[in-house]
């Protein structure tokens, strides 16, 4: 199962070093075969982008991806982007850059749209309770997508424990995205 770790200002700080800090220990802890920086807090995003793409060398197995800067990910040879559903067009602008494309979805429309659209994988969720993310859609909605689209399904929301985990993989999902999961316990 594919394990996606998604940054957030809250655990891994705004600046260049604090974010390589908490990067580097969440890295070393545990597998992690995909990373997205996500910050909407910071004035400099390129800076946080630099700094977070130089610990690629460092972790030649993980794929690092940007959020939302297709130009950006491309100037800086990032691996991949990922794209909220309002954006999923854009999809295809990111493909003919080279890069891998994670479109966030809420719905089977959505995901079917956004594999039409050429990504490479699609996050689905919230599948548990998320603080300011609505009800959560259960691991019965996420069975019902599991083997209908030909890209990768990742769960998403409120998977912060290992029996979160192993339900999802239960599913049928081909990995799981989470701040909390890889941020908390590292700490």
């Amino acid at each position: 199962m594919l394990r996606y770790a998604i940054t957030d200002p809250k655990y891994y700080g705004s600046d260049p070093a604090s974010l390589k800090r908490s990067l580097e220990r969440v890295l070393s802890s545990k597998p992690v075969d995909i990373v997205c920086l996500r910050d909407k807090e910071t004035r400099d995003y390129e800076s946080l982008a630099k700094a977070f793409l130089s610990m690629k060398r460092l972790y030649p197995k993980t794929h690092f991806f940007l959020h939302t800067q297709v130009d950006l990910a491309r100037r800086l040879q990032a691996d991949g982007v990922h794209l909220p559903s309002a954006m999923r067009k854009e999809t295809i602008h990111a493909r003919m850059a080279g890069l891998r494309v994670i479109v966030s979805t809420h719905s089977f429309k959505e995901a079917k749209e956004s594999e039409a659209y050429g990504a490479w994988g699609v996050t689905y969720g919230p599948i548990f309770q998320t603080p300011g993310k609505g009800p959560p859609k259960g691991l019965e909605k996420l069975k019902e997508i599991t083997g209908k689209i030909s890209i990768n399904l990742f769960a998403l929301g409120g998977i912060v424990t290992p029996e979160h985990v192993d339900a999802v993989e239960r599913s049928g999902a081909d990995g799981f995205a989470s701040i909390r999961y890889f941020a908390i316990s590292r700490m």
